[in-house]
């Protein structure tokens, strides 16, 4: 295959956009699909992808077009949209020279829009703007398309519209894509320098590692070196994907395919690494940033018997999202279990969904946390990040409202003709208590968000702790805000009452806010008259059997554990 002729691009949107969607009309398109076997969100073969309708890791696909008289080799990577999988988004902008930027008619620029957009310049990826859902009854073409000129400096000729659903316009897309991106850069003669953008885990051949081919090419047998590790291997198997695995003699420069080389540990082959032939000299290829967790939860098997099995089943999920790290931790009320980092609220909750479906186990989750940091002098940090608002005019005080009872401090706010652009630094602990689900209630629905890290700041909190009859539930244990501190005391153990089951004896539920007890609830046990079937007698034999009743409850009060269902968990949870 002639350079000139390959193009390497990706689709980048804010999330239900519709990317898939384009995806599946490029993929009838070009016949990579046969119209009988496509159904909807092709690439999305992850079943809970498919159910929630949204695209959480990135998928390629090999597809070929004729243009003009001429073969084209077009390579697509279709990205996540959601902002806890931007990190997906970075990796495949690397192995790309184009991408389509997908605006949806009906909602205009969003928050992720933004956000990949300067990904993508960052990467100096040549980037075409396109307006879908075109034929959607509310569809505002002309004010998206203005929208786009105002916020990016698009030229209004350079703006395609198209309906993905339908397929209007699709194949004019595709057509501008392959005039409007470069191919691919690199020399077939120099020597092999391969990037490593995804990996996969296959039980039975091992690493399955997503590369694209920079300089040189890549065939089945060859040995090479990872320069990272500077661990060898021999190459088993090389291909493409169509979107399936298809095998091939070899790989040449500028193709987007994958690498197997038996190797069973995928820590040997990291994403962001370059592949090399041994014994040839090359620079090394810049790599990526390793994603830090932001989002950290306690999660314990709801049987003991069941923490091997966890052990084992986060293991296996690593191998195929590296992007979450996990520990050992224990919990005097729950036992051994781990404590678990994601990169966010949105990534916890696919990686809970599959430790379910996918290795049948049932957990406890324990409260989202960030991670504080103690000083040497005893003070405390936490993580703070720079949010980004959109939002349309009409809802720009009650956002600011809002912001400010958050902690935040507005650092800069941009009004564009039908929307404004509002930045704040936030402690990101509050983004992890619904922030975003708040502000999607003060907007009715409008406001969409995005977020970084910037760096920990001096955090004023304190240690709450909720106690049942004297012993402290620690999976309940949090630091808050020294001014929230007693109001969530108070309802913290108002909700575990509501929560908690009655039993044989009485339950005493207390908020401890650094050793100090600042509320308290009593939950009555079950009353059951002992002396029913006493008949004669005198009081002293009444009373003897309510002294030794009296002195049962007191041993059960000493031997008993409280119960807390996954529900009484949560419920608690929730008032955080």
């Amino acid at each position: 295959m002639d350079k000139n002729n390959i193009r390497d691009f990706a689709i980048i949107a804010h999330i239900d956009h519709g990317k898939s969607t384009l995806v599946d009309r490029f993929l009838e398109i070009t016949k990579t699909i046969s119209k009988e076997k496509l159904i909807e969100q092709f690439l999305d073969q992850n079943p809970i992808s498919r159910e929630r309708g949204i695209t959480i890791k990135l998928a390629p696909v090999r597809m070929r077009y004729d243009f003009g008289g001429v073969s084209y080799l077009l390579n697509l990577i279709d990205t996540p949209g959601h902002v806890d999988f931007s990190y997906e988004v970075s990796r495949t902008l690397a192995a790309c020279e184009g991408a389509i930027l997908l605006v949806d008619a009906t909602q205009g620029v969003q928050a992720q829009t933004v956000a990949h957009y300067f990904a993508a310049k960052k990467q100096n990826v040549t980037i075409l703007p396109v307006v879908n859902k075109i034929d959607a009854p509310n569809a505002q073409v002309t004010s998206v398309t203005q929208e786009l000129i105002d916020v990016f400096q698009f030229q209004k000729e350079e703006i395609l519209s198209i309906s993905a659903k339908t397929g209007e316009g699709v194949e004019n897309l595709l057509q501008h894509a392959i005039k409007k991106f470069p191919p691919p850069q690199g020399s077939s003669a120099s020597a092999l320098r391969c990037l490593i953008f995804d990996a996969a885990y296959d039980e039975y051949r091992g690493v399955i590692a997503y590369v694209k081919i920079i300089d040189g090419s890549l065939a089945k047998g060859e040995h090479v070196q990872f320069f990272q590790n500077h661990s060898q291997a021999y190459i088993t198997e090389v291909g493409y994907f169509s979107p399936y695995l298809r095998p091939c003699d070899r790989l040449e420069r500028g193709e987007i395919g994958y690498v197997i080389t038996g190797v069973k540990d995928i820590r040997m082959v990291r994403v962001g690494d370059t592949i090399m032939h041994v014994g040839e000299t090359a620079a090394p290829l810049p790599g990526y940033m390793v994603p830090k967790p932001m989002v950290f939860l306690g999660v314990f098997p709801q049987n003991t018997d069941d923490f091997v099995h966890l052990k084992e089943s986060l293991s296996k999920l690593s191998l195929n999202d590296t992007s979450f790290s996990f520990a050992l931790e224990y919990s005097s009320y729950l036992g051994s279990g781990y404590r678990v980092g994601f990169l966010g609220l949105l990534h916890a909750e696919i990686v809970k969904e599959r430790l379910k479906r996918e290795f049948g186990l049932e957990l406890f989750f324990t409260m989202p946390s960030v991670l504080y940091e103690k000083k040497h002098d005893g003070t405390m940090t936490e993580p703070y990040m720079l949010l980004r608002v959109y939002v349309p005019s009409l809802y720009v005080g009650a956002v600011m409202s809002f912001c400010q009872t958050q902690k935040g401090a507005l650092m800069e706010a941009q009004y564009h003709q039908t929307h404004a652009v509002l930045s704040y630094e936030i402690p990101y602990s509050r983004f992890i208590r619904g922030l975003s689900a708040h502000l999607k209630s003060v907007s009715s629905g409008y406001a969409s968000v995005d977020y970084e890290l910037i760096d920990h700041r001096k955090a004023d909190v304190v240690t709450l702790e909720i106690h049942v009859n004297n012993n402290p539930v620690d999976v309940l244990s949090e630091f808050v805000y020294r001014d929230e501190a007693f109001t969530l005391a108070r309802q913290k153990v108002s909700k575990l009452k509501e929560a908690l089951p009655r039993q044989q004896f009485r339950q005493i539920i207390q908020g401890v806010v650094d050793g100090v007890i600042v509320s308290r609830e009593d939950l009555s046990p079950f009353r059951k008259d002992v002396t029913e079937k006493l008949y004669g007698g005198d009081r002293t034999r009444k009373d003897k059997l309510l002294d030794k009743q009296k002195k049962g409850k007191k041993r059960l009060l000493q031997s008993s554990k409280v119960l807390l269902s996954q529900e009484a968990l949560l419920a608690t949870m929730k008032i955080s």
